[in-house]
């Protein structure tokens, strides 16, 4: 009886294995897009490569997962520790280790937007770095020669910058940096449009942004390089994108955030009007002002003055030459009188010295007789023979006594 032949068994080698298993998975329409959801562990970015290794778990199972850098770079968040995500990708093996694994294409966020999600993280990382500290921001200058506008040339919100600009404060020069607000290059042109301006000092402030629109449209003004370029800028900025409750990374690092581009406008200049009337209501109080302390310094001088005349020297030099004036003149006429008197009393003394002279005698037919150069005043001085001289009016003649 003969022995029936065992069929041998299709034996495989390892690399077979995998590779049939592989191409079992890749030919499964099923398995070729699918969407997971689950927790992220043992998170490994790496950043040379710019790949994303990562576990995918739930309560009961787990899958190791890859992101490779051409889907990661698409990412508008970053993975995180313990994050609850929803992945879309493929199912397939890695054929040297046998790993069964999901090849995620796109991923975001679950239970929130993966934009608001990467909005809070990029956030969180730039105010610990210090890129929104209030101490750091630039004060917008009061009188601006030039605005620099960094915005869309042909959007609504340019127009309304360069109305109001020009309606405020005429004569304001305005810088225009034409640039994409919102898709691919967008970010890149609103870094590029910054920099030049501190680059060639083209401004005094700059206002950043654009009008309203959905958190994809504005996602730009969150570019992480955007903030660093705002962050180094020496020029002021005024960010003014979307409408009063959009807000972007842009507003929290700009020196000053406006609601709307509009109000950016009115920030950055003063209203010429407004300081017209204010300028001459300062005028006017300043003129009134200052009456009012000429009035009152005038006054005080000549309190002053008065105070000082009763106690300066002056004064006193004053009333001793008046009173000195004053005793000269009673001394001028005390002697005038004295001297009246004495010329009268002199005068009336000569009179009578005249009357009594006997000169003035012998005017009158009279003489007198000497006798040795004495006046006889009696016969009885004389003798006769005695020699005597006798005075006349008009001269003298010599006599002798013959007998007495």
């Amino acid at each position: 009886m003969q022995t029936p032949q065992i069929p041998k068994p299709n034996i495989l080698t390892i690399s077979q294995l995998n590779f049939y298993v592989k191409s079992r998975l890749d030919g499964d329409p099923l398995l070729s897009s699918v969407f997971v959801t689950g927790e992220i562990s043992n998170l490994k970015d790496h950043y040379s490569s710019g790949h994303i290794y990562f576990s995918l778990k739930d309560k009961g199972a787990v899958i190791n997962s890859v992101m490779f850098r051409f889907n990661a770079v698409n990412l508008r968040f970053k993975p995180e520790e313990g994050m609850k995500v929803i992945a879309r990708g493929r199912v397939s093996l890695y054929e040297q280790n046998g790993s069964y694994q999901l090849y995620v294409e796109d991923m975001f966020p679950d239970g929130i937007g993966a934009l608001t999600q990467a909005f809070e993280q990029l956030k969180r990382k730039l105010e610990k770095e210090g890129l929104f500290d209030k101490a750091r921001k630039k004060p917008v200058p009061r009188f601006p020669e030039t605005v620099g506008v960094i915005t869309s040339p042909t959007g609504a919100a340019v127009q309304d910058i360069r109305n109001i600009l020009t309606r405020r404060f005429p004569g304001v020069n305005i810088v225009l940096a034409p640039v994409l607000v919102q898709g691919e290059g967008a970010p890149a042109q609103l870094v590029r449009a910054v920099k030049l301006f501190n680059e060639h000092d083209a401004a005094d402030v700059i206002i950043i942004g654009r009008g309203g629109g959905s958190i994809e449209d504005l996602w730009a003004f969150n570019s992480e390089e955007l903030a660093y370029a705002i962050y180094d800028s020496h020029i002021p900025v005024v960010s003014a994108v979307g409408h009063e409750t959009d807000f972007t990374i842009c507003d929290f690092v700009s020196d000053l955030r406006a609601p709307t581009p509009s109000a950016a406008a009115e920030l950055c200049v003063p209203d010429s009007r407004e300081l017209k009337n204010y300028y001459l209501s300062q005028r006017q109080y300043l003129s009134s002002l200052m009456d009012s302390r000429l009035i009152k310094a005038e006054s005080s001088l000549n309190s002053k003055r008065s105070r000082i005349a009763r106690v300066s020297p002056d004064r006193n030099i004053r009333l001793y030459e008046q009173r000195l004036e004053a005793l000269k003149k009673t001394a001028e006429t005390a002697v005038n009188n004295r001297f009246d008197f004495s010329s009268q009393h002199i005068k009336n003394l000569g009179d009578k010295l005249i009357s009594l002279n006997p000169f003035s005698v012998l005017q009158r037919g009279y003489s007198f007789a000497e006798k040795d150069g004495k006046i006889v005043a009696s016969v009885s001085d004389l003798k006769p023979g005695d020699r005597v001289k006798l005075t006349l009016k008009d001269g003298y003649v010599n006599t002798e006594i013959l007998e007495n």
